[in-house]
């Protein structure tokens, strides 16, 4: 039993919301733990779906009580239910928690986003905060899904759950016909994760086209499965790279879909994987705490490289050593020249934070995120 760090509860307050989450991020389960009271209509119940799938309008009388929330779960198996979810949340005064594994069918094929009356939210997986006995290079090889996390056997069960995932989102969403260079994709993705991307090199390497190529990066963020960090262009002394990284949504995900056996500390996919889990931990807090703030990376073309951005105030570099020298402050200080950030932050595994004279913070991953979860930094 973990506690999440998204509160439900006071989100649902004031606003009918999407909840998204990729698969076994844990959503159901923090529905029971946190919403007890709600009622839950399951798309993935087959007579349930089928009574709806004829009939949108028989929501209505499968709602016991409307002044209670209910919760559709799988929401993205029958888009046009929310013409009929809005009908409710409009005549009804009926609150709705509308939970999906992907937004692909919602935002692509015409449906209806009941017009600003619900937000959205996401569920990641487990992060630092969350996890009581949090081992950082356990996270590293089992990754944040919940039931991966504990697991002894891990590589079972990624497997499993990659497998699932290819079979039921990829699959069932006829988001591509050829699951098969999609899955080679998604192998290589894994292996290029947090890199920039070369559209025209990428897609010449798996002969794909390049706008074949694009389609799969769309396809990994509609499922949930990843996510883009844009580059930083608003530099002037040094000209600044446009092309996006791209990370996998799970730290496990990645290790085992890049095929690179378990990581073991002061390896390079050791100092890679920190670097991952730093902008994973950034990316959750963010989202949970509905801060709307940009975050980007900074690449000058003479190679001076700033790992994360927030906002206009903060820059962080992220590494895994536990002696910072003047070669890992090289990108914070070129970037510093343009005046644009407030702090600076060298992220590492060192024990105790300083100051270096010219005013960045050398600070202990473990600080750094207890006070950015305290609100200190962002």
């Amino acid at each position: 039993m973990y506690k999440r760090s998204l509160n439900l509860p006071k989100l649902l307050e004031k606003r009918s919301h999407f909840l998204f989450g990729a698969r076994a991020t844990g959503k159901s389960t923090l529905i029971e733990q946190t919403l007890p009271e709600a009622q839950v209509i399951d798309l993935l119940h087959a007579k349930t779906f089928s009574s709806l799938l004829r009939n949108p309008s028989a929501l209505a009388d499968m709602i016991i009580d409307p002044k209670r929330l209910v919760v559709i779960d799988e929401i993205q198996k029958l888009p046009n239910l929310l013409d009929e979810v809005q009908r409710l949340m409009t005549k009804a005064q009926i609150r709705f928690l509308l939970t999906g594994s992907s937004a692909r069918k919602l935002k692509h094929g015409g449906a209806n986003l009941l017009a600003g009356r619900a937000r959205e939210a996401r569920l990641f997986p487990l992060i630092y905060r969350e996890i009581s006995d949090f081992s950082l290079t356990r996270l590293m090889n089992h990754g944040g899904l919940p039931l991966v996390y504990t697991s002894e056997e891990p590589d079972e069960d990624l497997t499993a759950y990659v497998d699932t995932y290819l079979r039921e989102e990829i699959k069932a969403e006829a988001a591509t016909r050829n699951v098969g260079a999609f899955s080679e994709f998604l192998d290589v993705m894994a292996r290029c994760n947090g890199q920039e991307v070369n559209y025209e090199g990428f897609a010449s390497d798996l002969q794909v086209s390049p706008g074949t190529l694009k389609n799969y990066i769309q396809i990994l963020e509609d499922t949930l499965i990843g996510f883009r960090l844009p580059g930083f262009t608003e530099t002037l002394k040094r000209k600044a790279t446009s092309r996006a990284k791209h990370y996998l949504f799970d730290l496990g995900v990645t290790r085992h879909l890049a095929r690179g056996g378990m990581i073991q500390l002061g390896s390079k996919a050791f100092g890679d994987a920190f670097e991952h889990f730093i902008i994973l931990e950034v990316r959750a807090y963010l989202s949970y705490q509905r801060v709307q703030t940009p975050v980007c990376y900074w690449r000058s073309t003479s190679q001076f490289e700033v790992d994360l951005l927030i906002g206009r105030d903060i820059a962080i570099e992220i590494k895994a050593t536990s002696n910072p020298t003047a070669k890992h402050l090289k990108g914070l200080r070129a970037l510093a020249e343009e005046r644009i950030f407030k702090r600076f932050l060298l992220v590492c595994d060192v024990e105790t934070e300083r100051r270096t004279e010219d005013g960045i913070e050398i600070v202990p991953w473990a600080t750094f995120l207890n006070r950015l979860w305290a609100g200190d930094c962002v």
